[in-house]
C-alpha cells in the first residue's frame, strides 16, 4: 500500500499513508456508528490484508462520536488483522472515543494502557 487511498462515506472517511519503515498509519474522521462502522471494519481489513508490513496504526483523533456497534467494528478489525501476521493499534483517540474505549476495558487490547488515560 502506498501513498494516501481515501475512503468515504456518508459520515466518516479513511485515509491511508505508509511511512519510510512500511507501517501503515491510517487517519479516520467523523462519527462512528452502526451506519459507518461496517465500511470502516472492512477497509481496515482489507488494508491489513494488503500489508506488507507488520503494524497498523489506527488514528482516531478526529472522531467525534463511536457507538458500540463501531467499536466491535474495530474489534473484529484488529482480530482479523491480526490472523494476517498485522499488528492493529488505536493512537490518539479523541476523548469521547477514549472515554468509549475505557468503558468498555479495551484499552490494552488496542495498546492504548500506556499512551494515559482521560481525566473527569
Amino acid at each position: 500500500m502506498a501513498g494516501t487511498v481515501i475512503e468515504m462515506s456518508m459520515m466518516a472517511a479513511v485515509s491511508y499513508r505508509t511511512d519510510p519503515d512500511g507501517v501503515v498509519d491510517a487517519t479516520i474522521t467523523g462519527e462512528l456508528d452502526l451506519a459507518e462502522a461496517d465500511s470502516i471494519r472492512d477497509s481496515l481489513v482489507s488494508a491489513a490484508r494488503g500489508m506488507s508490513g507488520p503494524y497498523l496504526r489506527v488514528d482516531l483523533s478526529q472522531v467525534s462520536f463511536m457507538d458500540s456497534y463501531a467499536l466491535g467494528a474495530l474489534v473484529s478489525a484488529r482480530n482479523t488483522a491480526a490472523s494476517v501476521g498485522v499488528t492493529l493499534t488505536l493512537v490518539d483517540p479523541s476523548p469521547p472515543v477514549r472515554k468509549a474505549i475505557e468503558v468498555t476495558g479495551l484499552s490494552d487490547v488496542f495498546g492504548l494502557a500506556d499512551q494515559g488515560s482521560s481525566e473527569d
